[in-house]
């Protein structure tokens, strides 16, 4: 029989599986994300020997070595003093001349839905360091956003 015809197994056939690409840069937390990390990685843990079928098996230790390489890495911030725009703030702005609210967290905790952007997201970088009354610049518009409040987050 020629090499052409030849199947050795099904597992040559398949895509690689990856580990779950980590952000780049410092794994900034805030308090409750530091607890939501803890909290995964407990869950993870516990169900982890609830799992059956070798493919799933494999995918909640995948899984588990995201959450726990997040919490090792995690770097707790203290919370900001809030008379500047900062990680673990909420921050009250006019952008393009339409209020919005947004709190300031790290990757794992950001969540859009709930007006919460990574500190790395371009309107978060835009709006660091920025004190109330400041304009800032923003998608390539001068002066699109005016800081209104800031106060810790809490």
């Amino acid at each position: 029989m020629s090499v052409a015809f030849r199947r050795d197994s099904d597992e040559e056939h398949l895509e690689p599986r990856f580990e779950i690409p980590l952000p780049p840069g410092r794994n900034l937390v805030t308090p409750r994300g530091l607890e939501l990390i803890a909290a995964r990685v407990a869950e993870l843990e516990t169900g982890l020997p609830l799992v059956s079928g070798e493919d799933e098996i494999k995918e909640a230790k995948r899984t588990l070595r995201y959450w726990r390489s997040r919490l090792a890495t995690a770097e707790p911030m203290p919370s900001p003093a809030g008379d500047k725009v900062a990680f673990g703030c909420r921050v009250d702005f006019l952008l393009g001349g339409k209020p919005r609210t947004i709190t300031l967290v790290g990757h794992d905790e950001a969540d859009t839905a709930a007006n919460k952007l990574a500190f790395t997201a371009p309107l978060a970088r835009a709006l660091t360091g920025a004190e109330v009354g400041d304009l800032a610049d923003f998608n390539g518009q001068a002066d699109a956003i005016e800081v209104l409040k800031i106060e810790p987050a809490g």
